[in-house]
């Protein structure tokens, strides 16, 4: 069995990246995701000198686990927050 992680980079709109991140604070999605079994980190960090880009590190136990994560029913809030304030969305996968 191997552990996944992801790096996902969100592009914000120009100045909303407090906004992006004090929204996912407030409504309670970041606990509820952390919560998920199979869930190892779901942490947010703010690249320096790129103000509007956020990058979120996920580490899950696997790959199924993961997928399972997108079908919860907060991740209906969670993508509501992004399409108010995210422009672009990379993603990047590691299997370790």
């Amino acid at each position: 069995m191997q552990n996944l992680m992801l790096f996902v980079t969100y592009t914000t709109k120009p100045g909303m990246r407090e906004a992006f991140t004090d929204e996912i604070l407030k409504s309670g999605v970041l606990e509820k995701i952390r919560r998920e079994s199979g869930c190892l980190g779901y942490e947010y960090y703010q690249p320096v000198g790129r103000a509007d880009e956020i990058l979120l590190l996920e580490k899950w136990e696997t790959e199924e686990q993961q997928a399972l994560h997108l079908k919860q029913p907060h991740m209906e809030i969670l993508k509501s927050i992004k399409n108010k304030y995210v422009t672009d969305t990379r993603l990047d996968k590691i299997l370790f």
